[in-house]
């Protein structure tokens, strides 16, 4: 791949000549390295435009060893989609980007003794292992824009055209001609004009024979090509006569970069209206100019100038990415999560398979899958730096995870209290012991500092977690489970982690704040041998209202709910919630003290693990601690290494811990 050009353009010199002649004709004579002396294809396409739309017939002339690459393929799809018939003349050589442009004809002619070159496209890069990664994946990208011109105009396989890439193959006019490269053979070269370019010092196959005639003394006289090959008012290209310019700067892939990038942002433009405004995409493309704001400007300017295309879509764009956006949406739908748009029928995306969502986001982009079998493709998806789609289905998963989350069977976060902590160390946090009363403070005196008295419990997190895969035999099979089923599991099985471990508390009998157990008889925070019934219900709740502080004062502490296994919920809904006391006459005035006097909620876990007890709780008594606050699970990825596909780690961040344990009253049935 040749080196962007960065000369300064001097005197006029150009590697290029674009005349009209009669008979709405154009002659356009490509001489030396595409790109020299600071040239591009922005001055090409503007110079082709100069000659207006009726332009009928282009004869194309090729002298060259290649260049620009950029530049190259700007001037072939500005050839390829001109409506005036194109005939390609080579006067002697069109070697790299050369043979391209040469691909843009309607009829190659080149004579026998003409040579044309193909291979992979080729740079140099400094930088660390990264940035030569990246370069390499920008050599590849190169590489899958560069066949399908030669595809499209031979007719070979892109794994027939690729062997031939990687050998450099070098072919004479006649072999042109048997391969499909060229269509008609012109009578034999006599001599070939000079080529300033140092190019042709890169190849090394270069057979001797175009050699001889590129080298040798009468070869670089600046002659004419042959009347064989010219049309009959071709004049000969003339050479430049000023010096060849300074070595240029090298800063190829910051240039290759920007622009790849810029073609790539502007292809995404154009992507959800499919082939409609094709013409358009291609001036875009053509004109380096133009930004990728402005090509989206001109399809605005296009789509509100007449009726709306009958092949226009409405894309999802919440973030600018459209391609990107209107997979996700898609995927969303068909995994009904994002039931408001689960209808939208003028998305382009919609009924895709996960393998053709894998396709779709790639070409859409402008990359190329040409050669690319299943596998290959899907794992192009995942890893290429202009594709998301990793990070879709990631997104999709998420949403998934997050549904299992928050419709889970566990209500935990009814009756406990919600955190913060910053990092993995043990914290202090204050019981619900009070701070006493504010001291007078009189006229010229100075404030006192306060102390809770009570011991402060200490709270801790922990990280638990698990993997699943999304592969790419899963994309290729179509199992949506994999973004729906799994993670949404995985979601329910991180709330009942927590659960878990809050019941734990209860029924394992924790360790309070001052080190004893939870319900331990020093406490004061338990009975049993009760029936559940309005004295029992009264007696915890007095139980709990009788905690003091260390000056015999009250911390009038409340019951925030009664937690009750599943077997003695009824029964408590019952005693709470009836008018009257059990026994008495329904017309004897005799009022239920404790009716509603506190909410009720049940739980399968306590039934499981003690079916017998049941909890009076303030809310303050248990926390449940989150890292940073965050109370959901946590997704990320890593492309796999020991599998196919992306590696998809789901863990959470949480601390379950006793604050105080007179926020709690435990009592046992009989």
């Amino acid at each position: 791949m040749a080196m962007a050009a960065n000369a300064t353009k001097t005197n006029n010199q150009s590697w290029y000549s674009i005349k009209a002649k009669a008979n709405d004709t154009a002659e356009i004579s490509i001489y030396d390295e595409i790109g020299f002396w600071g040239v591009t294809a922005q001055s090409f396409s503007k110079d082709l435009k100069a000659l207006g739309n009726n332009l009928k017939q282009i004869n194309l002339h090729i002298h060259s060893p290649g260049g620009d690459v950029f530049d190259g393929i700007a001037i072939y799809n500005l050839l390829k989609n001109h409506p005036a018939n194109v005939t390609v003349y080579i006067d002697g050589l069109a070697a790299s980007m050369a043979s391209v442009i040469a691909m843009a004809g309607n009829e190659v002619i080149m004579p026998e003794n003409a040579m044309m070159m193909i291979h992979k496209p080729w740079g140099i890069q400094g930088g660390d292992a990264e940035d030569m990664r990246k370069y390499a994946d920008l050599l590849d990208k190169v590489e899958n824009t560069l066949i399908p011109a030669y595809a499209n105009k031979t007719g070979k396989t892109p794994e027939e055209l690729a062997e031939m890439l990687s050998a450099e193959t070098w072919l004479n006019g006649k072999e042109c001609v048997e391969q499909g490269f060229a269509d008609k053979l012109a009578e034999p070269l006599v001599a070939m004009a000079s080529i300033k370019s140092r190019k042709l010092e890169d190849f090394e196959k270069m057979p001797n024979e175009i050699k001889n005639m590129l080298f040798k003394p009468q070869g670089n006289a600046g002659v004419a090509a042959p009347q064989a090959t010219a049309t009959p008012a071709q004049p000969a290209p003339t050479e430049p006569v000023n010096q060849a310019p300074k070595a240029p700067v090298d800063n190829t892939a910051q240039v290759q970069a920007e622009l790849n990038k810029r073609n790539a942002d502007i292809k995404v433009v154009f992507a959800p209206f499919g082939t409609t405004h094709n013409d358009l995409l291609v001036e875009c493309l053509g004109d380096l100019s133009i930004t990728p704001e402005q090509a989206k400007d001109k399809l605005l300017a296009k789509l509100g100038a007449g009726t709306t295309p009958s092949a226009a879509v409405t894309p999802y764009a919440d973030n600018g990415n459209i391609v990107g956006d209107s997979v996700k949406q898609s995927l969303l739908a068909r995994a009904g999560i994002d039931k408001d748009k689960a209808d939208a029928k003028d998305n382009a995306y919609n009924a895709m398979t996960l393998r053709e969502l894998a396709r779709a986001s790639l070409v859409d982009r402008g990359i190329s899958v040409s050669g690319q079998n299943a596998m290959s493709m899907v794992g192009l998806a995942f890893t290429h730096s202009s594709s998301d789609f990793g990070q879709i289905l990631i997104d999709v998963a998420h949403k998934s995870l997050l549904k299992g989350w928050e419709t889970a069977a566990e209500n935990f976060d009814q009756f406990t209290s919600r955190g913060t902590l910053t990092d993995f160390r043990a914290a202090k946090r204050v019981g619900l012991g009070d701070f006493g009363y504010l001291p007078q403070v009189g006229e010229g005196e100075e404030y006192t500092y306060g102390t809770i008295g009570d011991e402060g419990a200490s709270v801790a997190l922990a990280t638990y977690g698990q993997l699943f895969s999304i592969t790419r035999q899963a994309i290729i099979n179509d199992d949506m489970h994999l973004l729906t089923k799994i993670p949404e599991k995985m979601g329910q099985a991180a709330r009942a982690t927590i659960a878990k471990l809050v019941f734990a508390l209860l029924t394992g009998n924790a360790i309070a704040q001052d080190g004893k157990k939870l319900f331990d008889g020093s406490h004061k925070n338990s009975f049993d041998n009760a029936a559940l019934d309005v004295a029992n219900i009264d007696k915890a709740i007095q139980m709990m209202n009788g905690f003091v502080n260390t000056r015999g004062e009250p911390l009038a502490i409340e019951p925030d709910f009664m937690l009750l296994p599943t077997s003695l919920y009824t029964r408590a809904k019952q005693v709470l919630g009836s008018a009257s006391v059990e026994g008495a006459d329904i017309n004897s005035g005799i009022i239920n003290p404790i009716r509603d006097i506190v909410p009720t909620v049940k739980s399968a876990r306590l039934q499981v693990a003690d079916p017998k007890s049941w909890y009076l709780i303030n809310k303050e008594a248990i926390e449940v601690s989150y890292l940073d606050g965050i109370d959901t699970p946590y997704m990320e990825q890593q492309q796999g290494f020991t599998v196919d596909g992306v590696s998809t780690k789901v863990r959470i961040d949480a601390g379950v811990n006793v604050i105080d344990y007179r926020g709690i009253v435990k009592v046992t049935n009989k």
